[in-house]
């Protein structure tokens, strides 16, 4: 069991690296799936099997997906891409990988100097985790999900301004281009229409 974990916790880094740095949005959701699945099977493993189902069932299944499909339904276009290359460039990740360094030097050092556990141990159940999530951090619970919508719902309005402004720009350049129907030569842009003798 322990060479699974190895295997996924690998390709588990391997898709997370690959879906930040890829230009095309769908591309890095589909490969950020592939990372949620490794996590899955990382809890499966280690014996977490409830943590494992939730993971597949909500953020592989319903999360990913739904955002999928947001991305798929915005159309972002080329200006998107050209600012997702511009955010690869090295300088953009200096300060990203000076933390991400931090944080795995602070996370070795909490590993090698953890004590270990000294009361008994017990599986916790999916009734236990249902009751600490709509009991005491109920509210907690209810707010996170108000400000996953809220950033839904400004992602499309965000997507739906750019959709807007490109086909203002694309009936722009289309202005004044001939379009030949059979004997008809029409002017886009203008009500006058010549027919050819």
């Amino acid at each position: 069991m322990l060479i699974v974990f190895y295997i996924a916790a690998a390709v588990a880094v391997l898709a997370t690296t690959v879906a930040i740095t890829r230009n095309n949005a769908v591309h890095a959701l589909l490969y950020m799936i592939v990372s949620l699945l490794a996590v899955a099977v990382i809890f499966y493993v280690i014996g977490a099997p409830f943590i494992a189902a939730l993971e597949l069932i909500i953020y592989a299944g319903a999360i990913m997906v739904l955002f999928l499909f947001v991305v798929m339904m915005l159309n972002i276009g080329e200006h998107a891409t050209d600012v997702e290359t511009a955010w690869l460039k090295p300088g953009v990740w200096a300060w990203p990988s000076g933390l991400a360094t931090l944080l795995l030097l602070e996370l070795f050092y909490v590993a090698a100097h953890a004590a270990p556990p000294t009361g008994p141990m017990h599986a916790v159940t999916p009734k236990e985790i249902g009751i600490s999530l709509f009991g005491p951090y109920a509210i907690g619970v209810e707010l996170a999900s108000l400000l996953l919508m809220a950033g839904l719902v400004g992602a499309y309005h965000l997507g739906r301004r750019t959709s807007k402004e490109e086909e203002e720009r694309n009936d722009a350049s289309t202005y004044g281009r001939r379009t030949v129907f059979g004997s008809d030569v029409v002017r886009t842009g203008s009500d006058r229409t010549s027919h050819a003798a």
